[in-house]
């Protein structure tokens, strides 16, 4: 994803098919944990923390790694949603249109659903970096639960579009109990640290 903002945002707004909701989940998700990250990088030389120097560093590397994975899930979204995005095109009466749908249909659930899968993840970092990052910044350990909450949702949602019209109710019966089991126990931890940050802010 090398677009800037500007363009992005651009393209998000147009009625172009790409970049769409999950794209914008995933975007979200990588501010989200550059917001963590950037929460190690204020900790990290200050004495008072020295304890968790090391712990900082690795929450660091994964929080980077993540970072990247966000960015590289913006357009693989994009190009799974592409070939569903001409599927519709095919006439109703093609006798393959039903079986190319399927296929598209199933591909395009795919990047939200590994969009949710890091953002539990990313989650858990965000939670270490609350409980042991330089507490000048926990406001920004707060933000991050907030935003990879509302990318799992956004994905959660991108989940949904495509496993509502598959007609194999098993493999989306599957995807659907993946997502709302993640949904459950992470969204339920993004608020939990959000929480938590807000009342050490009262």
């Amino acid at each position: 994803m090398e677009k800037n903002v500007d363009s992005f945002l651009a393209a998000l707004a147009s009625k172009a098919p790409t970049p769409g909701g999950g794209g914008a989940a995933a975007l979200c998700a990588a501010a989200g944990i550059a917001l963590g990250n950037m929460v190690g990088n204020l900790t990290l030389g200050k004495k008072k923390y020295a304890e968790a120097e090391e712990d900082i560093k690795a929450l660091n590397a994964k929080a980077e790694k993540l970072r990247a994975d966000f960015l590289a899930l913006i357009d693989a979204d994009a190009a799974a949603f592409e070939p569903l995005s001409r599927a519709y095109g095919i006439p109703k009466d093609d006798p393959a249109r039903a079986e190319i749908m399927e296929a598209a249909l199933t591909r395009a659930a795919g990047p939200p659903l590994e969009i949710m899968r890091r953002c539990a993840e990313a989650i858990g970092l965000v939670r270490e970096y609350a409980a042991k990052g330089s507490a000048l910044a926990v406001s920004d350990a707060g933000c991050a639960a907030a935003l990879l909450r509302a990318a799992m949702e956004a994905a959660a949602l991108n989940v949904r579009i495509n496993t509502k019209s598959m007609a194999g109710r098993e493999a989306a019966g599957r995807m659907n109990a993946e997502a709302d089991a993640l949904l459950g126990k992470y969204g339920a931890l993004a608020e939990e640290i959000y929480n938590n940050v807000s009342g050490r802010l009262s």
